[in-house]
Formats: C-alpha cells, sequence, structure tokens
C-alpha cells in the first residue's frame, strides 16, 4: 500500500489551483472580448451559422421524439386520474422548465463542443495560436472570443427549438393519434404554463448551459496538449466535463428557481 507523501498532496493541490486560476484569468479574457467581437461582427455571425445551424438537424429531430414519448407517457399516466387533457400541460412544463435546456445542452455539448476542442487542438498543434502571437494577435480574442460569444447566442435558440419541436410532437401524438381534444390540449397549455416562471426560467437555463459549455470546450482545447493524443483526450474531457456540468447546474437553479 503507498502512502501519499505531504509534498505529493501539496503538489496535486498546487497543480489545481493553478488550473482553477488559468480557466478564471481566460474567461475573463473572453468576457472582456465582446468589445472585440462587437467590431467584428462577421465573425460573430460565422460562428453563430456554425454552432447553431449545422446543430440544428440533431436539434430538432431529438426534440420531436422527446415530444412523442413525453405525449405518450403523459397520456397514459393521467389518463388514470381523468386529465387526458392535461397532456399539453405537461408535455409544456417538463421541455421548457427542464428536458429543452438540459438535452440542448448535452447535444449542444456532443455536436459543438467537441467540434471547438477539436478546432483549437489542432490550431494549437499546427502552432497557428503562436504563429498569430508572433504577429501580435491575440488568439483569445481573435479566435476564441467570437466562439465563446457565439455559443451563448446559439443555446438559447436552439433550446427554443427544441422545446418548440417538442410541444408539436406532443401535440401530433395526443391530439392526431390519441384523440385528445386539441381545444383543451392548447386550453390546458396556455393557463399552466407562466410566461417568467416558467419560460423566463427556461431561458435562464439555457443561457447559463451556453455558458458553460462553450467554455469548458474553449478551455479544453486551449490547454489540451499539442499532440493528436492529446486533442483527442481534450474532447472526450469536453464531453463528459460538460455533461456533468450541465447536470449539476440544472440542480441548483432548479433548487435555486423554486426556492425564490
Amino acid at each position: 500500500m503507498r502512502w501519499w507523501h505531504p509534498a505529493d498532496i501539496g503538489f496535486a493541490l498546487r497543480s489545481k489551483a493553478v488550473a482553477v486560476g488559468q480557466a478564471t484569468r481566460l474567461l475573463l479574457r473572453l468576457l472582456v472580448g465582446l468589445g472585440y467581437v462587437l467590431r467584428r461582427p462577421a465573425l460573430l455571425r460565422d460562428q453563430i451559422h456554425f454552432l447553431g445551424n449545422y446543430s440544428l438537424a440533431i436539434i430538432g429531430v431529438s426534440g420531436l421524439f422527446v415530444g412523442f414519448v413525453l405525449g405518450l407517457q403523459g397520456y397514459y399516466i393521467l389518463q388514470r386520474y381523468g386529465s387526458a387533457e392535461a397532456v399539453g400541460m405537461m408535455v409544456a412544463l417538463t421541455l421548457l422548465r427542464e428536458l429543452g435546456p438540459v438535452v440542448t445542452a448535452l447535444l449542444f455539448a456532443g455536436r459543438a463542443g467537441t467540434a471547438l476542442t477539436a478546432e483549437i487542438g489542432l490550431m494549437k498543434a499546427g502552432e497557428q495560436l503562436s504563429a498569430m502571437e508572433m504577429m501580435a494577435v491575440d488568439p483569445v480574442e481573435r479566435i476564441l472570443a467570437p466562439r465563446f460569444w457565439a455559443g451563448l447566442i446559439a443555446m438559447p435558440l436552439l433550446a427554443a427549438v427544441f422545446s418548440a419541436v417538442g410541444i408539436m410532437g406532443g401535440w401530433i401524438v395526443g391530439v392526431l393519434m390519441l384523440g385528445i381534444d386539441g381545444g383543451a390540449f392548447w386550453g390546458q397549455m396556455q393557463s399552466g404554463v407562466d410566461v417568467f416562471k416558467d419560460l423566463g426560467n427556461g431561458v435562464i437555463k439555457s443561457i447559463v448551459f451556453g455558458i458553460t459549455v462553450t467554455f469548458v470546450a474553449l478551455l479544453q482545447g486551449f490547454v489540451a496538449k499539442p499532440t493528436p493524443e492529446g486533442v483527442s483526450r481534450a474532447t472526450t474531457r469536453t464531453v463528459v466535463m460538460a455533461s456533468l456540468s450541465v447536470l449539476a447546474l440544472d440542480f441548483m437553479l432548479t433548487a435555486m428557481m423554486f426556492s425564490i
């Protein structure tokens, strides 16, 4: 059995503190980089297209099938209590409060997050970031900041698309397939969903998740070892860390929002 030497523990704690400090400095530089991004709107536009438009297909298809499942499960559960018409309200609340932001963030991490990490990691491995520094161009402002703010903008939009398509999926199953009255479906939804409490909380969650996933992806790419193996491991870490961070933040945000 190996006994840890105090020096080993101190070195591990020091390494973690250095990593946290490096991540904090990078986040502050990304936030300050908003001024540069606003002066270069074409960079932001291209990254929103790359992160948002290319993720739209998987978000839309996933939202549709999630809506199908929620419609079926909600109908069979609520039918026991004679409240099958409340399927619309249940589908909408579930998507707007929880599944819309959370599932979108997980899909966003798997598709866009890995792409960002691989792109930044390969640029570092190819010494493109170092070459930009040699030319007095800040790679954080020129490369990372537009991607960070594009992810922050694209994530809430994708979550809104996911929730909207999911609600339509619930309507298809509940009204067209199971025969629930369409007026009752939409009426229960309108009376049960609060714009600020339900929709607003979902928007806040999607913004926080967008910041988290995009920042984790950029950080892992920026600190990745400049080797193919290093980029591969950084991409894997992006999915794991971003997914766990989203789930943990979802619990904390939900607890805070319902306690207010």
